[in-house]
């Protein structure tokens, strides 16, 4: 279709062995692609049960990618960044540097390698503190915290790098939930059927009146796959958000979901819990129009969670303690030496 044709492409994935990019890589080879990775690995020590990671790819920042190493690509699909708001409150420069400059710098590089797609994994949360009104990708951005931020500025420079040879599509997704084998529990779904298994509280840390819109996992990777198998003219600087427009829910309706789903539980209410102001409902109507349709349910993503939380075990002190959550995780390791406060390693090396 479009420039690429019917066959299968050469498609460099950043973050490959992330929460996303364990599910994204072997929908891609499974679809005939010709799939490389490239991450900084920062969380080879969080994988959770039993399936695997993907094992090949070039362990790199992806700061420090040269020309040579993005060559001969049909695609680039950029999932690599500092991935939520809590870990982009850390250090906002650091967050700025990441996920905008070196977003940037890389999609020039693939520019004049001759990448003919970008396929930038962006956020519905760059439409911040939006209230009750459905958002669809052109409502006003609102976003909030340097996370979001970073995310729709690195949108619009893209956008300017767009021409005849190279086109950038941005795909807002909604906030995923579902097993990966690099699972994140920083994750509203995942949080809360996490606590429900391994203590009987659905604990809520806000009074669960946010909105948000929730994609599974799978389903978040199946949307690239689309993206980059629709006609050019369908995707060519255009953004999609992500999600199943009945699945944008109130954070109290999630509790309730889970606290069905898993016998005994019952929801409680953090003594420090507050409003969320982050909240927005959004329409993703407009992904249709590439192919893309949600198969999973928050109820079903729910049953699947549970499940494996029962199977693999899981405790509080694992998902809110440094073996997972992700910026705990972060700080356990700069604090050991293994990255620096810059979250660069102290040398360089190629994943087995």
């Amino acid at each position: 279709m479009g420039d690429l044709g019917s066959r299968g492409k050469r498609i460099l994935v950043t973050g490959h062995r992330g929460y996303i990019g364990c599910r994204l890589v072997p929908l891609l080879e499974a679809a005939g692609h010709e799939v490389a990775g490239v991450d900084a690995d920062y969380y080879r020590e969080c994988t959770f049960g039993t399936d695997a990671v993907p094992s090949t790819g070039l362990l790199a920042d992806i700061r420090d990618l040269t020309p040579a190493q993005v060559e001969g690509y049909d695609v680039v699909i950029h999932l690599a960044g500092l991935s939520n708001d809590p870990l982009g409150d850390l250090d906002p420069e650091l967050t700025h540097d990441i996920n905008m400059r070196a977003t940037i710098r890389l999609a020039e590089i693939a520019k004049n390698a001759g990448v003919k797609r970008f396929v930038y994994s962006s956020s519905c949360s760059v439409y911040g503190a939006a209230g009750d009104e459905w958002l669809t990708e052109d409502s006003p951005l609102n976003p909030i915290t340097p996370y979001a931020v970073s995310k729709i500025k690195a949108e619009e420079v893209l956008d300017k790098l767009a021409d005849a040879h190279f086109s950038p599509t941005y795909l807002r997704s909604g906030t995923a939930y579902g097993m990966s084998p690099r699972i994140r529990f920083d994750l509203v779904v995942n949080n809360l059927t996490a606590w429900a298994v391994a203590s009987g509280d659905v604990r809520l840390k806000s009074d669960g009146s946010a909105w948000r819109p929730l994609v599974h996992a799978e389903d978040m990777a199946r949307a690239f796959g689309c993206a980059i198998s629709a006609d050019r003219a369908l995707v060519h600087r255009q953004a999609f958000n992500v999600g199943r427009n009945e699945d944008c829910v109130q954070i109290s309706d999630v509790a309730a979901m889970v606290e069905e789903a898993v016998p005994n539980a019952r929801i409680v209410f953090s003594s420090q819990k507050a409003t969320d102001i982050r909240t927005y409902r959004v329409d993703c109507s407009k992904a249709a129009s590439i192919g893309f349709a949600a198969n999973w349910t928050v109820a079903r993503g729910i049953e699947e969670l549970r499940d494996a939380f029962e199977k693999h075990g899981v405790s509080v002190n694992d998902f809110e303690g440094s073996r997972y959550q992700r910026v705990a995780h972060i700080q356990s390791l700069i604090r050991t030496g293994k990255l620096t406060s810059k979250l660069r390693r102290p040398m360089e090396e190629k994943v087995a």
